[in-house]
């Protein structure tokens, strides 16, 4: 556990540093998909592993150790954590959990909010166009979603540059990219760390509609065209959606689009699948060594209740007894039988 339970620590600081920059240059589909993997998994190994930490102080309190029938005084001799890294990883795990709470809160409202904008949009087709002057075109996820564009943005485009528009906006509704975009703030509310990640997959799903977009429309010119047009005619207006053409880093979208379609490369993704699965073999055997560490100091205790001269071999205590070491105390002195 000495080494293992920091393990997850290593391959998020890892995957933070290297996984953004190689997101960027991969084809984006896969990419988001090996984003929103890497950002679940090593988020759970970080609650994991703050988890077990915090259990090897919160262990070693008297009241604690009583009703789990351990060996204060064993834990102690066998466990290679300090008490103070036991302590700010419990505030660290407590703080994790308030703010995944706010940043679900938050969710909840953004899907209740959308779904009652789908809801108050007239008519009942897929396209819902504002009768406002004001360039704005965005995905409305929703059940179903709609693709919103202002009469502004529609008149600042040409008709092959529209097509291309209301094919990215499509390709969010879709993929359900809101839901990739819910993972990546959720898991970088408990992983402040993963937070290049989520900046990063945000990029990353606007290259993924990009590139449907100019799979649907055959022409990636007309598609960079149109999201460099669409991101000048809003620029400085508000948007009310993330699911926009207009979103994510623009320049390098364009020049994206203007270069061959990305290349399908397998390497990077098995350096990734390696390091995750790493991240979740040590974090299991964290998990084992101080499950082992545990029953080491229950033993303990039973060997000093049995040893215990004061102690009445009657009533509460023969249940705490019976409880506590019944099971090791067997184990180890073996059951006698009767003769016949």
């Amino acid at each position: 556990m000495l080494i293992s339970v920091y393990v997850p620590f290593a391959v998020t600081a890892v995957l933070t540093l290297l996984a953004p920059r190689l997101a960027r240059r991969l084809s984006p589909r896969p990419a988001a998909w090996a984003l929103a993997c890497a950002a679940l998994v090593t988020a759970g190994g970080w609650a994991g592993s703050l988890a077990l930490l915090a259990f090897t102080g919160i262990a070693q309190i008297p009241q604690v150790a009583a009703e789990g029938h351990w060996s204060v005084a064993a834990l102690r001799a066998e466990d290679p954590v300090y008490v103070v890294v036991a302590a700010v990883s419990a505030l660290v795990l407590v703080a994790c959990a308030a703010s995944l709470c706010a940043a679900a809160f938050r969710q909840a409202r953004q899907v209740i909010r959308a779904r009652r904008e789908c809801a108050g949009l007239r008519g009942d087709t897929e396209l819902a166009v504002l009768d406002d002057d004001v360039p704005l075109a965005f995905a409305l996820p929703g059940a179903p979603g709609r693709i919103v564009v202002s009469r502004g943005m529609l008149t600042c485009l040409g008709s092959g540059e529209r097509a291309a528009l209301l094919a990215h906006e499509r390709a969010h509704l879709r993929g359900r990219h809101h839901l990739f975009l819910g993972l990546w703030q959720l898991t970088a509310a408990v992983n402040p760390l993963l937070r290049p990640l989520a900046d990063t997959g945000a990029f990353v799903l606007e290259r993924w509609a990009d590139e449907e977009a100019a799979a649907h429309v055959g022409d990636r010119a007309i598609v960079a065209r149109a999201v460099a047009r669409a991101a000048l005619a809003s620029a400085g207006a508000s948007r009310p959606a993330l699911l926009a053409a207009t979103g994510g880093e623009v320049p390098q979208r364009v020049r994206a689009l203007l270069a061959p379609p990305p290349a399908r490369r397998s390497l990077p993704f098995l350096a990734g699948a390696l390091l995750l699965t790493v991240c979740c073999a040590s974090l299991a055997n964290a998990a084992s060594d101080s499950d082992d560490l545990v029953d080491s100091a229950k033993r303990a205790q039973c060997a000093v209740r049995v040893g215990s001269p004061s102690a009445p071999p009657t009533g509460e205590h023969r249940h705490g007894l019976d409880f506590c070491c019944g099971p090791h105390h067997r184990g180890e002195r073996g059951e006698s039988r009767p003769s016949g």
